[in-house]
């Protein structure tokens, strides 16, 4: 066939011609790029044959080298539990309230309780422990059930309102729901509650709010607002607010008496998983 050359770029034509004068100019690909395309097919065939690449109807093929990330996973982690296994050794004889004495354990025990807060706390109480509207903060002080180490453990082990026996347990009344007090009333035992942290802005209603909070709330919460961590009545006389601290947020806890859950863990978490989260969840600042 005879050569032809297109006049306007010199270069040589396929000798494809489209509409009488579109004429298609042969330019091969690069030596050096077709060089790397098979390359890389020789090594995708001996990728093939090496390690495990094709699925199968109940398996995938192997490879002659017999790799498995699987099998190298599970032995990394067999070898860091065999390297920590003297630690768990020391927190396991350590009484609770003793390990913050020991710096190092102190450091371990933290590192492996942020570990199991991160995989079974943190879609509740948040990644940094800061709580959200009806998760507690971890942060804080401020603790319904107590803030003492034995007393996180214990939450942590038998959860709040759940089925175990050993659970924390309270119950708020329903004022509203239950139609203990009306709707008005329950509007001056906010305004009330408000006034113990400052939040008031009907000295008339708080006044009328008092007595009937010394007639239906004082026997839990105590005269002063602060609380009773025994049975579980948070201090209504601070800024720190589960619910919310706005005056309809307060309204509808007085209304429905809230009652929020947190799971056991006894059943789901190994002791001493449960013992590192105490310690540190109790490291986090907040921790009496």
């Amino acid at each position: 066939m005879k050569k032809e050359i297109d006049q306007v770029t010199g270069t040589e034509t396929t000798g494809h011609v489209w509409d009488d004068d579109l004429r298609e100019l042969n330019k091969p690909l690069p030596r050096w790029w077709l060089y790397t395309l098979y390359a890389t097919i020789i090594w995708a065939i001996g990728y093939w044959i090496a390690y495990p690449a094709w699925p199968l109807v109940n398996d995938y093929t192997k490879g002659v080298l017999g790799v498995s990330q699987r099998a190298t996973v599970t032995q990394k982690i067999e070898d860091a539990k065999k390297a920590q296994s003297s630690s768990w050794a020391l927190l396991e004889s350590t009484p609770l309230d003793q390990v913050s004495g020991n710096p190092e354990l102190l450091r371990f025990a933290s590192a492996s309780g942020k570990a199991a807060f991160g995989e079974n706390c943190a879609p509740c109480h948040g990644r940094g422990a800061q709580g959200f509207t009806g998760y507690p903060n971890l942060n804080d002080d401020d603790w319904i059930w107590g803030g003492t180490i034995d007393d996180i453990q214990t939450t942590i082990l038998y959860g709040i309102r759940t089925d175990h026996e050993d659970a924390r347990s309270s119950e708020m009344p329903k004022f509203g729901a239950d139609e203990i007090l009306d709707r008005k009333q329950i509007g001056d035992v906010t305004e009330y509650v408000l006034s113990l942290s400052n939040l008031s802005t009907n000295a008339e209603s708080s006044a009328r709010g008092k007595e009937l909070y010394a007639a239906q709330c004082v026997a839990c919460h105590g005269e002063n607002g602060k609380g009773n961590t025994e049975l579980g009545a948070p201090n209504i006389a601070d800024s720190i607010w589960l619910y919310g601290s706005k005056k309809e947020d307060i309204m509808q806890t007085v209304h429905t008496g809230r009652g929020g859950k947190m799971p056991a863990w006894e059943s789901r978490l190994d002791p001493l998983t449960v013992k590192a989260l105490a310690v540190y969840v109790h490291s986090l600042g907040g921790g009496k």
